[in-house]
């Protein structure tokens, strides 16, 4: 294995550069890491595989855009569930410190792209949630399905090639810089870099939702003065109403599953880490995890569209026939769902 220049605080350490990095001393802990990453990653699959089988067996859901995202971020959820869980359990766990550079890279890499791709759909989802509410007169014309497959392509190549940038040669070893004092092999400027991008990502994410929050406390002004008349206005904003729950709800999730693990990062770059938090910066490396699991409830399962074809799908797995409110056709009356505003 390559020996590189590794943290000071990790210079005690003896044997392969991975050993220095694997924190977690006693089996309590990695019992804990287990249990977490076993929990929150079953539910995980489960959660966004469900959510990704009824966008593409329902027809009115897997053409729209918004749908499209939403399945790209329970793509990238699904991803990272696989591959954090096994990478992180084998590294800490049961301590798999024969990878080779090469390997530890390339599954680093994957975990980087997964969450990247992740936080990225989470940012088309916040635009998309952003053109329906500032445009809703030209949404359908701006957001096609073409431009949103084009998105998307742009989207999981620019994360998976800035993932790639360690494993091509930016890395501790090759360019002889300082290492992270968090990752093996990783390039101190790297992760500062990789820090700054999610950090851009989730300010536009939180902008974009900010505005779409100012526009639904507008349309609750709007309501109390129209309430004597009831209509399809009166629809819209209710679910602007129902929408700016939503929304609440992914900004509180956002900033605490990503908040503690990113300061960790950003701390890490200008002062060295001490045992414990280097322990606690494992500990909270699940919180990532806890966000992909929790995404499904927020971004899909509140749909009205897939709350109907998740009942349709209940009905049958119980024997029982569908009534008239869970027809396809009865679902085409009510648009008036969190997703298509």
């Amino acid at each position: 294995m390559d020996i590189c220049k590794i943290p000071e605080n990790a210079s005690k350490c003896s044997g392969s550069t991975m050993e220095c990095f694997m924190v977690l001393s006693t089996q309590a802990q990695k019992i804990s890491i287990a249990t977490l990453c076993g929990l929150f990653g079953t539910l995980c699959i489960f959660e966004n595989s469900l959510v990704l089988y009824l966008i593409f067996s329902t027809p009115g859901t897997r053409k729209k855009p918004s749908y499209i995202f939403i399945s790209s971020l329970a793509l990238a959820d699904i991803l990272a569930s696989i591959i954090f869980v096994c990478s992180f359990v084998n590294f800490h766990v049961f301590r798999g410190s024969g990878l080779s550079k090469e390997a530890f890279l390339l599954q680093l890499g994957g975990v980087t792209t997964s969450f990247s791709a992740s936080l990225s759909s989470l940012l088309l989802t916040a635009l998309d949630r952003y053109l329906s509410i500032s445009r809703p007169s030209q949404y359908k014309l701006l957001l096609t399905r073409r431009r949103a497959w084009t998105a998307l392509g742009v989207l999981w190549a620019s994360c998976a090639g800035i993932a790639a940038l360690p494993l091509l040669g930016w890395n501790c070893c090759t360019m002889d810089s300082t290492c992270s004092e968090l990752f093996p092999f990783v390039d101190d400027k790297y992760l500062s870099g990789w820090v700054c991008l999610t950090l851009v990502l989730l300010g536009c994410i939180v902008c974009a939702y900010t505005h779409v929050l100012c526009r639904a406390r507008q349309h609750v002004a709007l309501m109390e003065r129209r309430r004597a008349r009831p209509g399809r206005q009166s629809t819209r904003v209710r679910m602007d109403v129902m929408l700016a729950k939503t929304l609440a709800m992914v900004l509180a999730v956002l900033v605490l599953c990503w908040s503690p693990v990113l300061l960790l990062m950003i701390y890490s770059v200008f002062s060295r880490l001490s045992d414990p938090l280097r322990k606690a910066f494992a500990f909270c490396s699940t919180l990532c995890l806890l966000n992909s699991m929790v995404n499904p409830l927020i971004y899909a399962l509140r749909s009205e569209e897939l709350g109907a074809a998740l009942r349709r799908l209940l009905a049958r797995l119980r024997g029982r026939p569908k009534g008239p409110e869970e027809s396809p056709e009865a679902e085409s009356t009510h648009r008036s769902s969190v997703v298509d505003t």
